[in-house]
């Protein structure tokens, strides 16, 4: 494959995208890890993650961007759980790029089976 072929290549879509730039961070996927035991108040993110309230709620934000959390406040109390659909949104985009690439791959096996029996 040209280099040219690999930079033509599709990019992820922008919801793709924020998840892959949320996921890529330590502490976002620590809070998600945390998240996935259940519901966290951000005082609780704070304490596990050893970091500022102001770190925390930034990180929130970025994860709420992504799809990957949803939080609510009631009283002075933020309250973060985990949303399955920001994780859905990568898992179909590699999915997809899964596929292509066996695809790919099972046209060069062809390729080469074909050569194996050329005289």
């Amino acid at each position: 494959m040209s280099a040219e072929a690999t930079l033509d290549a599709p990019r992820p879509p922008a919801a793709a995208d924020r998840v892959f730039r949320a996921l890529g961070d330590p502490t976002r996927r620590a809070m998600l890890e945390r998240l996935s035991e259940g519901p966290a108040a951000a005082k609780q993110l704070q304490e596990l993650l050893g970091i500022t309230l102001t770190a925390v709620i930034q990180h929130v934000g970025i994860l709420e961007d992504s799809g990957l959390v949803h939080s609510e406040k009631v009283g002075r109390t933020r309250t973060c759980s985990l949303r399955s659909e920001g994780l859905a949104v990568a898992a179909d985009w590699i999915a997809q790029r899964r596929a292509l690439w066996e695809r790919r791959l099972d046209r060069l096996g062809e390729v080469l089976d074909d050569e194996d029996g050329a005289p």
